[in-house]
């Protein structure tokens, strides 16, 4: 996925905002291209985990299709560790037994901000519960 400079700076910006919780929310696009930035309430309020809060889920789906976009990824922080999916980041992107992907086709934006001055940022692939590290091309 590709994506401005000013749209990971807000996904930036948001995770440091909330820390020392977790942030979360979502990124739209059309084709490869990010477009938009959904921020999204963590229902878990917690530094260890995220849960995106239901209605803010609802309210941004919908937002997002009715602008004929796709899902293009969801992103949250992690304050205290590498921007590395947890096993509890892999079964929110699974569903079922066998596992299987919750949104098909979308990407796990991580925001490492243990260190504060040096924000980190990593893709993630997670499906099947398989983990592959993604390209997040960053443009102008």
């Amino acid at each position: 996925m590709r994506i401005s400079r000013e749209l990971l700076d807000d996904v930036i910006a948001h995770a440091l905002a909330d820390a020392p919780n977790e942030c979360c929310g979502m990124i739209a696009r059309r084709d490869r291209d990010a477009v938009s930035v959904h921020r999204a309430r963590n229902a878990a309020a917690s530094p260890l985990k995220y849960e995106v809060e239901s209605k803010d889920l609802l309210r941004i789906l919908d937002e997002i299709d009715d602008a004929g976009l796709e899902l293009g990824a969801i992103y949250h922080s992690h304050t205290r560790s590498a921007p590395v999916p947890s096993q509890t980041d892999i079964n929110l992107a699974d569903m079922g037994d066998p596992p299987r992907p919750r949104f098909p086709g979308t990407l796990y934006v991580i925001v490492g901000v243990e260190d504060r001055s040096q924000p980190d940022v990593r893709a993630w692939s997670i499906a099947n519960g398989q983990v592959h590290e993604a390209e997040l091309e960053v443009g102008p």
